[in-house]
Protein backbone atom coordinates (compact mmCIF):
# COMPACT_ATOMS: atom_id res chain seq x y z
CA UNK A 1 0.00 0.00 0.00
CA UNK A 2 1.57 3.01 -1.21
CA UNK A 3 1.93 6.29 0.62
CA UNK A 4 0.05 9.35 -0.76
CA UNK A 5 1.48 11.96 1.62
CA UNK A 6 3.26 14.51 -0.47
CA UNK A 7 6.68 14.15 0.74
CA UNK A 8 8.32 17.17 2.24
CA UNK A 9 10.34 19.56 -0.45
CA UNK A 10 13.84 19.26 1.61
CA UNK A 11 15.14 22.62 2.50
CA UNK A 12 17.93 23.41 -0.28
CA UNK A 13 15.63 23.11 -2.78
CA UNK A 14 12.66 25.68 -1.26
CA UNK A 15 15.95 27.83 -0.28
CA UNK A 16 17.36 27.46 -4.14
CA UNK A 17 15.59 30.66 -5.66
CA UNK A 18 16.68 32.91 -2.79
CA UNK A 19 20.20 31.87 -3.18
CA UNK A 20 20.22 32.26 -7.15
CA UNK A 21 18.67 35.69 -6.66
CA UNK A 22 21.10 36.77 -3.87
CA UNK A 23 24.09 35.40 -6.20
CA UNK A 24 23.13 37.56 -8.82
CA UNK A 25 22.76 40.64 -7.05
CA UNK A 26 26.21 40.44 -5.59
CA UNK A 27 27.58 39.56 -8.87
CA UNK A 28 25.77 42.51 -10.44
CA UNK A 29 27.82 44.93 -7.35
CA UNK A 30 30.87 42.58 -7.89
CA UNK A 31 31.75 43.62 -11.32
CA UNK A 32 30.58 47.29 -11.31
CA UNK A 33 28.25 46.61 -13.97
CA UNK A 34 25.67 48.83 -11.94
CA UNK A 35 28.04 52.18 -13.54
CA UNK A 36 26.34 51.64 -16.94
CA UNK A 37 22.85 52.07 -15.80
CA UNK A 38 23.25 55.71 -15.38
CA UNK A 39 22.04 58.78 -17.10
CA UNK A 40 25.58 60.33 -17.37
CA UNK A 41 26.33 57.21 -18.75
CA UNK A 42 23.73 57.12 -21.72
CA UNK A 43 24.40 60.93 -22.24
CA UNK A 44 28.01 60.68 -23.13
CA UNK A 45 26.98 57.88 -25.71
CA UNK A 46 23.44 59.63 -26.38
CA UNK A 47 23.78 59.17 -30.33
CA UNK A 48 25.36 55.88 -30.86
CA UNK A 49 22.85 54.23 -28.22
CA UNK A 50 19.88 56.47 -30.12
CA UNK A 51 21.20 55.40 -33.61
CA UNK A 52 21.38 51.73 -32.93
CA UNK A 53 17.75 51.97 -30.81
CA UNK A 54 16.32 53.49 -34.38
CA UNK A 55 17.78 50.97 -36.61
CA UNK A 56 17.01 48.04 -33.88
CA UNK A 57 13.74 48.84 -32.69
CA UNK A 58 12.47 45.21 -31.48
CA UNK A 59 16.31 44.00 -30.20
CA UNK A 60 16.26 47.22 -28.06
CA UNK A 61 13.01 46.94 -26.42
CA UNK A 62 13.89 42.92 -26.42
CA UNK A 63 17.34 43.76 -24.48
CA UNK A 64 15.45 46.23 -22.27
CA UNK A 65 12.92 43.63 -21.27
CA UNK A 66 15.41 40.73 -20.53
CA UNK A 67 17.85 43.58 -18.26
CA UNK A 68 14.63 45.05 -16.56
CA UNK A 69 13.04 41.07 -15.68
CA UNK A 70 16.54 40.47 -14.53
CA UNK A 71 16.81 43.64 -11.93
CA UNK A 72 13.49 42.90 -10.95
CA UNK A 73 13.90 39.82 -9.98
CA UNK A 74 16.93 40.14 -7.69
CA UNK A 75 14.95 43.44 -6.13
CA UNK A 76 17.54 46.09 -8.05
CA UNK A 77 17.19 49.06 -5.88
CA UNK A 78 16.88 51.06 -9.10
CA UNK A 79 14.22 50.89 -10.86
CA UNK A 80 12.88 53.99 -11.06
CA UNK A 81 16.17 54.50 -13.07
CA UNK A 82 15.86 51.90 -14.83
CA UNK A 83 12.28 53.27 -16.26
CA UNK A 84 13.73 56.62 -16.71
CA UNK A 85 16.59 55.15 -18.85
CA UNK A 86 13.91 53.13 -20.97
CA UNK A 87 12.09 56.32 -21.86
CA UNK A 88 15.39 57.83 -22.20
CA UNK A 89 16.39 55.35 -25.32
CA UNK A 90 12.91 54.38 -26.76
CA UNK A 91 10.56 56.99 -26.13
CA UNK A 92 7.75 56.83 -23.44
CA UNK A 93 5.55 54.26 -25.49
CA UNK A 94 8.62 51.79 -27.04
CA UNK A 95 10.06 52.30 -23.58
CA UNK A 96 7.40 52.02 -21.20
CA UNK A 97 5.62 49.15 -22.59
CA UNK A 98 9.27 47.04 -22.84
CA UNK A 99 9.63 48.07 -18.63
CA UNK A 100 5.85 46.61 -18.35
CA UNK A 101 7.08 43.63 -19.50
CA UNK A 102 9.77 43.12 -17.95
CA UNK A 103 8.84 44.08 -14.65
CA UNK A 104 5.80 41.75 -14.52
CA UNK A 105 8.41 38.75 -16.37
CA UNK A 106 10.75 39.67 -13.51
CA UNK A 107 7.72 39.89 -10.84
CA UNK A 108 6.16 37.33 -11.87
CA UNK A 109 9.52 35.28 -10.94
CA UNK A 110 10.37 36.75 -7.31
CA UNK A 111 6.25 35.98 -7.09
CA UNK A 112 7.10 31.81 -7.97
CA UNK A 113 10.20 32.41 -5.39
CA UNK A 114 8.79 33.49 -2.62
CA UNK A 115 6.39 30.83 -2.61
CA UNK A 116 9.03 28.10 -1.65
CA UNK A 117 10.53 29.61 0.69
CA UNK A 118 10.64 33.20 1.98
CA UNK A 119 6.38 33.55 1.21
CA UNK A 120 6.50 31.31 4.05
CA UNK A 121 8.74 32.85 6.58
CA UNK A 122 6.94 36.09 5.44
CA UNK A 123 3.63 34.46 6.52
CA UNK A 124 4.91 33.11 9.58
CA UNK A 125 7.21 36.49 11.05
CA UNK A 126 5.53 39.68 9.47
CA UNK A 127 4.26 42.39 11.61
CA UNK A 128 1.24 44.77 11.54
CA UNK A 129 1.95 45.33 7.48
CA UNK A 130 1.79 42.08 6.27
CA UNK A 131 -1.63 41.31 8.42
CA UNK A 132 -2.53 44.19 6.77
CA UNK A 133 -1.10 42.82 3.15
CA UNK A 134 -3.23 39.69 4.23
CA UNK A 135 -6.34 40.87 5.12
CA UNK A 136 -6.72 42.85 1.89
CA UNK A 137 -5.43 40.02 -0.70
CA UNK A 138 -8.11 37.65 1.81
CA UNK A 139 -10.88 39.94 0.80
CA UNK A 140 -10.34 40.36 -3.00
CA UNK A 141 -7.08 39.53 -4.01
CA UNK A 142 -7.35 41.07 -7.65
CA UNK A 143 -8.79 44.32 -7.03
CA UNK A 144 -6.83 44.78 -3.93
CA UNK A 145 -2.96 43.91 -6.06
CA UNK A 146 -4.09 46.14 -8.46
CA UNK A 147 -4.59 48.99 -6.23
CA UNK A 148 -1.08 48.15 -4.81
CA UNK A 149 0.58 48.28 -7.80
CA UNK A 150 -0.98 51.55 -9.23
CA UNK A 151 -0.32 53.28 -5.34
CA UNK A 152 3.16 52.25 -4.06
CA UNK A 153 1.93 52.26 -0.43
CA UNK A 154 4.42 49.17 0.27
CA UNK A 155 7.95 48.49 -1.54
CA UNK A 156 7.47 46.63 -4.76
CA UNK A 157 9.54 43.44 -3.47
CA UNK A 158 7.25 42.96 -0.11
CA UNK A 159 4.20 42.98 -2.50
CA UNK A 160 5.68 40.40 -4.78
CA UNK A 161 6.34 37.98 -1.60
CA UNK A 162 3.32 38.71 0.22
CA UNK A 163 1.29 37.76 -2.78
CA UNK A 164 2.98 34.33 -2.71
CA UNK A 165 2.96 33.92 1.17
CA UNK A 166 -0.74 34.43 0.61
CA UNK A 167 -1.54 32.34 -2.14
CA UNK A 168 -2.80 34.88 -4.73
CA UNK A 169 -3.59 33.43 -7.93
CA UNK A 170 -0.92 33.08 -10.32
CA UNK A 171 -3.01 34.22 -13.00
CA UNK A 172 -4.41 37.42 -11.07
CA UNK A 173 -0.82 38.49 -9.89
CA UNK A 174 0.00 38.50 -13.58
CA UNK A 175 -2.87 40.72 -15.14
CA UNK A 176 -2.71 42.87 -11.76
CA UNK A 177 0.87 43.64 -12.20
CA UNK A 178 0.99 44.21 -15.69
CA UNK A 179 -2.01 46.90 -15.81
CA UNK A 180 -1.59 47.75 -12.52
CA UNK A 181 1.95 49.17 -13.00
CA UNK A 182 1.39 50.74 -16.86
CA UNK A 183 -0.01 54.11 -15.73
CA UNK A 184 3.13 54.76 -13.28
CA UNK A 185 5.44 53.38 -15.96
CA UNK A 186 4.31 55.82 -18.40
CA UNK A 187 4.77 58.79 -16.72
CA UNK A 188 8.28 57.83 -15.61
CA UNK A 189 9.35 56.72 -19.37
CA UNK A 190 7.92 60.02 -20.02
CA UNK A 191 10.40 61.94 -17.92
CA UNK A 192 12.98 59.77 -19.31
CA UNK A 193 12.25 61.18 -22.63
CA UNK A 194 11.61 64.25 -21.96
CA UNK A 195 15.57 64.44 -20.30
CA UNK A 196 16.59 62.92 -23.60
CA UNK A 197 15.09 65.89 -25.28
CA UNK A 198 16.79 68.08 -22.77
CA UNK A 199 20.76 66.55 -23.99
CA UNK A 200 19.62 66.85 -27.40
CA UNK A 201 19.77 70.39 -27.31
CA UNK A 202 22.33 72.63 -28.15
CA UNK A 203 20.50 75.62 -25.86
CA UNK A 204 19.57 74.52 -22.65
CA UNK A 205 17.98 76.99 -20.61
CA UNK A 206 14.78 78.21 -19.49
CA UNK A 207 12.76 77.60 -22.82
CA UNK A 208 13.62 73.83 -23.08
CA UNK A 209 12.49 73.33 -19.44
CA UNK A 210 9.44 74.79 -20.09
CA UNK A 211 8.81 72.55 -23.64
CA UNK A 212 5.90 70.43 -23.23
CA UNK A 213 8.03 66.93 -23.65
CA UNK A 214 9.64 68.05 -20.61
CA UNK A 215 7.10 70.39 -18.33
CA UNK A 216 4.53 67.46 -18.56
CA UNK A 217 5.97 64.59 -17.54
CA UNK A 218 7.27 66.30 -14.50
CA UNK A 219 3.93 67.41 -13.74
CA UNK A 220 2.85 63.67 -14.28
CA UNK A 221 5.14 62.79 -12.00
CA UNK A 222 4.44 65.27 -9.40
CA UNK A 223 0.77 64.00 -9.61
CA UNK A 224 1.52 60.09 -9.32
CA UNK A 225 4.03 61.09 -5.86
CA UNK A 226 1.27 62.36 -4.73
CA UNK A 227 -1.61 59.47 -5.00
CA UNK A 228 0.07 57.75 -1.93
CA UNK A 229 -0.87 60.60 0.82
CA UNK A 230 -4.31 60.74 -0.99
CA UNK A 231 -5.29 57.42 -0.78
CA UNK A 232 -3.91 56.73 2.80
CA UNK A 233 -5.92 59.91 3.51
CA UNK A 234 -9.29 58.28 2.20
CA UNK A 235 -7.97 55.25 4.49
CA UNK A 236 -7.75 57.48 7.41
CA UNK A 237 -11.28 58.66 6.93
CA UNK A 238 -13.48 56.31 6.39
CA UNK A 239 -11.10 54.61 9.58
CA UNK A 240 -13.14 57.53 11.20
CA UNK A 241 -16.59 57.24 10.37
CA UNK A 242 -18.28 55.97 13.02
CA UNK A 243 -19.89 52.49 11.81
Amino acid sequence: MTDATTPPVPAWKRFLPIGVIVAALAAFFGFGLQRYFTLDSLAANQETIKNYADANLLKTMLGIIVVYAAVTAISFPGAAIMTLLAGFILGTLYGGISVVIGATIGATIIFLAGRSAAGDLLAKRGGDTVAKLEAGFTKNALSYLFVLRLVPLFPFWLVNLAAAAFRVPTQVYIFATFFGIMPGTLVFASVGAGFSSITESSDIGIGVLLQPAVILPMIGLAALSLLPIIFKSALNADDKEPS
